[in-house]
């Protein structure tokens, strides 16, 4: 398993810690620290086990109000960046 802690921007969420597995393909775990709460373990069950391909298209672009971004659509950016990460310390 891959650990990976993401600092989201724009959301109400201060942190998302990302678990994927070894091939950086599937998530195997997600979770918050901060915003909403409920809904946030909620996205976290839901996408547990789902490839990281399938998570980003049904979340990318996802607002939040009047913002431009949501902590959906910032998951969806540190799951890339964690897949980015995990490929770099591959290769060193």
């Amino acid at each position: 398993m891959f650990h990976h802690d993401f600092k989201p921007r724009g959301v109400c969420s201060r942190a998302i810690h990302i678990d994927l597995d070894d091939a950086g393909e599937v998530v195997e775990g997600v979770t918050f620290d901060g915003g909403c709460n409920g809904n946030l373990k909620a996205i976290g069950l839901l996408i547990e086990g789902r490839p990281v391909d399938e998570v980003v298209e049904v979340l990318a672009g996802n607002t939040c109000g009047p913002r431009k971004t949501s902590c959906a659509d910032q998951l969806t950016l540190g799951l890339r960046e964690a897949q980015e990460a995990l490929r770099a310390g591959a290769g060193a």
